[in-house]
């Protein structure tokens, strides 16, 4: 999948908003809580998503993924989509579909309300 395309992709999310920030990477949040970051290392083709334990246990060790650098550091179960083999463009959906999802869960009731999630 392109950056473009995964752009779109993640722009779809309902209440999804954009913002640059990090230098050039294009960071995706739901009410002001990050769920996708595109862009970060030096190639600029990485993806960066929220994980499940299951899924963070899985991908850590996995080729063309890791835990997310700054983030996983910190304890956050956050991977990194970086290079060949990786992810299918299918399954990188689906996790940045969960990380959403996750997101989402993780606001407040009222919030949730607001963005008419």
């Amino acid at each position: 999948m392109t950056r473009d395309e995964m752009m779109t992709f993640c722009a779809a999310f309902p209440s999804a908003t954009h913002v640059v920030q990090w230098g050039n990477s294009d960071v995706y949040k739901v009410g002001g809580k990050v769920f996708a970051i595109l862009g970060i290392g030096d190639s600029g083709d990485t993806v960066i998503f929220k994980a499940t334990e299951m899924a963070f246990e899985i991908l850590s060790d996995s080729p063309g993924t890791r835990p997310a650098p700054y983030m996983a550091s910190r304890g956050l179960k956050w991977i990194q989509h970086y290079g060949e083999p990786g992810l299918s463009d299918a399954s990188l959906r689906d996790h940045i579909a969960a990380s959403y999802e996750m997101v989402v869960a993780g606001l407040t009731r009222k919030k949730r309300s607001e963005l008419g999630l």
